[in-house]
This record gives structure tokens, sequence and C-alpha cells, in this order.
């Protein structure tokens, strides 16, 4: 049984409160404090620490719950388990479960991985992302940038997650007069030097 001085009584609130995939975060919990990590509750989530570094963080999703690793890609995977959870995501993979005896039977193996993800920490081995050059603006922006030199430098000057976010906003659309309207709403935001999220 894992030492109760290792719990985090926030993860304690957190645990009985969720309605789904209890005993699987419970099952995960105990792995994840089994291995030394600290525990604190980040994002609202169970987060798994290693000397102040992120190592993993238990998310609970509709068909799955899922122990992320914060520096996935670097893991090696030889069971062949880590899964990208969003096409964009560069660093973080996931290990996902639908029972409580998934876990158990892997749990030698999600110790393996853990350890693993320990000595990347220590080791100090660090992702390395891709720089978002490969980003195709919509003709609709690429035209208002072209004629609009304060909005060109201004879009510029947007850090690369931010120039991402907008852009990706701005190609959903199918039909171009809804991409337009989405590029003219979100002007005076991009001079003001915001993030498409930033209030």
């Amino acid at each position: 049984m894992t030492n109760r001085e290792e719990m985090n009584p926030k993860v304690d609130v957190y645990l009985d409160k969720v309605k789904k995939w209890q005993e699987e975060m419970e099952k995960l919990r105990a792995i994840m404090l089994d291995c030394q990590l600290i525990e604190e509750l980040k994002w609202g989530k169970p987060c798994y620490m290693f000397q102040n570094s992120n190592i993993a963080i238990i998310q609970g999703f509709k068909e799955h719950c899922a122990l992320m690793f914060f520096k996935g890609a670097l893991l090696k995977d030889p069971n062949g388990i880590l899964i990208k959870p969003g096409e964009d995501t560069q660093a973080g993979r996931q290990i996902r479960f639908t029972n409580v005896e998934e876990i158990a039977e892997m749990e030698t193996i999600l110790k393996a991985y853990i350890n693993e993800a320990i000595e990347v920490e220590k080791a100090g081995l660090k992702v390395d992302f891709k720089k978002s050059t490969e980003l195709i603006f919509p003709e609709e922006l690429q035209a208002k940038l072209d004629e609009n030199p304060a909005l060109k430098a201004a879009f510029a000057a947007l850090t690369p997650g931010r120039q991402r976010a907008y852009v990706m906003h701005f190609s959903a659309p199918k039909q171009s007069k809804t991409r337009e309207s989405r590029v003219e709403k979100c002007i005076q935001d991009i001079l003001a030097g915001k993030g498409l999220n930033d209030r």
C-alpha cells in the first residue's frame, strides 16, 4: 500500500469527486507514488513530479482514462503503448486504459516507463520542438497581411504558438467568406499583440 505521507490531500479531494474512472485513477496513483514521485494537483488533475519537473499526469476522458508523460516522445516505448494525444502534440504521450484490470496487468511495464521518464529528467534531456515554419497561411490572411504592413509586423512579432493558433482558427472554415470574417474580427487583437485566447 502507498505511503499516506506521500499522498496530497488535494488529490484525495479530486478523486472523491470524479464520477468516471475513479478506480482506474486510484490504481494509477498508487503506481506513481510507488515510484517515489511527488504528487500535486496541476491543471485540475493529479500530476506527478520528480525534483520540480513534471513527469506524468492522470487524465480522465469520455472513452478512456490516460497516464500522460510530459516528455513521452523521448521514451523508448518497447511495448508500443504510447499514443500521441493530438496531431500537433510534440512532447506528450499517453497510455490509455478502459478498466482497472488493464492497469493492474501492466503495473510492471508502467513502472519501467515511469522510471525511464525519471531517468530522462535526471539526464536533463529536452524535447526538440519543431519550429512552426511550416505554417500554411490561408489566402484571406495573406491578403490582409500584404495590404497592411502594420498588421504584418504585428503578426510576425507574435509567439509561434499564437501564430499557429490564429492560422488554425482562420483556416478552419470551408468558405472563404467565413475565413475572411474571422481574420477581420481578429485584426485589432493581433495589432495589440494578443493571442487568440488572450483576454
